[in-house]
């Protein structure tokens, strides 16, 4: 592995700007690393998803959805570990391990993707050993739209156009990883 390597840029300077709005956590804090209770097993972690909550959104707000992108990966295409979509506009927080690969705690009509290691819900952080710390952006998209007409067996990438042709703002916590 090569050490040297530089980050990749911030993801969201290359999709049309949005308005932000504020999300926090009771697990997560920006610009901090990822607590181990959140990493992927394959890195020695519990892979619990964070518990979330955002306010402050676009009055023209109709539907979230909540990702997770870790754009260091050593790969052309960054690496997806959540792209949870079809949550209704009431639904405005998120408890601490809701986020499952069987989605039996989501809301009615809610739904995650396969994620880049290849399962749905949340896959947590695991750099290569050795690698620059990783950067993971969390973030809840506010929506145009209860309803984008996809489903979960959409590629993350169409899920990502999805979000950047009907995003109204976007609320971010940066962690980092690194092991």
């Amino acid at each position: 592995m090569n050490l040297a390597r530089t980050l990749s840029p911030n993801p969201y300077d290359f999709l049309p700007p949005l308005p932000d709005f504020d999300v926090s956590s009771d697990d997560l804090t920006d610009g901090t690393a990822m607590p181990l209770a959140h990493v992927h097993d394959s890195a020695g972690g519990e892979n619990v998803s964070p518990h979330l909550r955002w306010s402050g959104f676009p009055a023209a707000t109709r539907g979230f959805a909540v990702t997770c992108f870790d754009p260091d990966a050593p790969t052309l295409s960054g690496w997806w570990h959540l792209q949870l979509f079809g949550l209704p506009v009431e639904v405005t927080e998120l408890a601490r391990g809701v986020v499952t690969a069987d989605g039996a705690g989501l809301p009615a009509g809610a739904f995650t993707t396969r994620t880049d290691y290849g399962t749905p819900g949340w896959q947590g952080a695991s750099p290569p050993p050795g690698d620059v710390p990783h950067r993971y952006y969390v973030v809840v998209h506010a929506l145009d739209t209860d309803d984008l007409g996809i489903g979960p067996d959409v590629t993350p990438a169409i899920g990502g156009f999805h979000l950047t042709a009907h995003g109204l703002a976007r609320a971010t916590l940066l962690v980092t990883y690194a092991h």
